[in-house]
């Protein structure tokens, strides 16, 4: 550990979707700030809009109290991308300058950012600023990259993994195919733990290229071995052939009735996944990361964000996250193991 600094001023904010685990991370952060070094906690309102629009507000020790169990942010949130849309009018100033004079005015000694990708990247951009900035990472994708884990992501696994499990007892009594889509563009990593947490038969995610005539085959085969439902696990980022349909569930659903002449139903979970109270174990992923960047700030190790690697907590360095994503490894131990046990990835 270096050089402690205490009595610094710092500001939070929470940007991008809503997660469980916020406000735990948010309490993390400013309790041991201001417990353990005397440290001044000012809360960004809304994301990068509330640094652009200079609206922020003290918070005590008080303010954290019976914040652990909440859903949402305190803080409020937004999807404000400073440097996506700094274009300027005439006599206008960009919105990341603007930052950096509300930071310098509000008397901020660091700035932390908690979300995720998005977020992440606009907190590396702010640090070539020349702003102190701290990164902590959340997202139920957990496709952060240069994390094990994102807080968010158990909340998640276990919301869809209960509504797998409650899809089950539908399909079995109608022998019907249930097709349940789930949160992730890009990254397979929600309905790849829920599948195999909920005993899902097909799994499909955006890394593994699948081929929908093979899944009709596969559920074909089970209706022959006596097996008259199916559960389909998909991540909302699929490809699909069908493109007129809202969602990948309901083009999939088409297409798996149009080959097998199965009755097929599709269930899409949407922003269920996101709210609602944190899991306990996002609680204390929540409270590691908020108390670990406080202590990066005592020590002024800026530009950094917190991890975890092999149940430790570590840092970072913010550049080294900006523009990455942590994707499924189409070779994963969980896919492969899954595969053993004869959960069909359409491949």
């Amino acid at each position: 550990m270096g050089k402690i600094t205490r009595g610094q001023r710092i500001g939070i904010l929470t940007a991008g979707g809503d997660c469980p685990g916020i406000n735990a991370a948010i309490r993390g952060v400013g309790k041991t700030a201001i417990v353990k070094y005397g440290m001044s906690l000012v809360g960004i309102s809304d994301g990068f809009t509330g640094m652009i629009n200079k609206e922020y507000r003290e918070l005590t020790e008080s303010d954290l109290s019976g914040i652990l169990t909440l859903g949402g942010t305190i803080l409020g949130t937004s999807r404000e991308k400073p440097f996506k849309s700094s274009g300027k009018g005439k006599n206008e100033i960009s919105k990341p300058v603007l930052i950096r004079e509300h930071y310098e005015q509000m008397g901020l000694d660091c700035l932390v950012c908690i979300g995720g990708n998005g977020t992440l990247k606009t907190a590396h951009l702010l640090s070539q600023e020349g702003l102190n900035v701290v990164g902590i990472p959340k997202t139920i994708d957990n496709d952060v990259w240069g994390t094990d884990l994102t807080f968010g992501f158990d909340s998640a696994v276990n919301i869809a993994t209960e509504a797998i499990d409650r899809l089950h007892s539908t399909a079995n009594s109608h022998k019907r195919i249930m097709i349940i889509e789930l949160m992730g563009h890009n990254a397979g990593w929600i309905a790849l733990y829920s599948g195999i947490a909920g005993g899902g038969d097909v799994i499909l995610i955006p890394e593994i290229q699948y081929d929908e005539k093979k899944v009709a085959e596969y559920l074909l085969h089970r209706v022959s071995e006596n097996k008259p439902y199916s559960i389909v696990v998909v991540a909302e980022g699929i490809r699909t052939s069908i493109k007129d349909s809202c969602s990948a569930a309901q083009s999939l659903s088409k297409r798996i009735n149009e080959l097998t002449g199965l009755e097929t139903r599709e269930t899409v979970l949407g922003y269920i996944q996101r709210g609602g109270t944190p899991s306990p174990m996002d609680r204390v992923l929540a409270t590691r990361y908020g108390s670990a960047a406080a202590d990066l700030i005592a020590e002024r190790d800026f530009g950094k964000m917190v991890a975890l690697k092999n149940t430790e907590i570590v840092s970072v360095p913010l550049s080294e996250v900006s523009g990455k994503l942590k994707l499924v490894d189409p070779k994963d131990s969980l896919v492969i193991q899954a595969q053993k046990m004869g959960t069909n990835f359409g491949i």
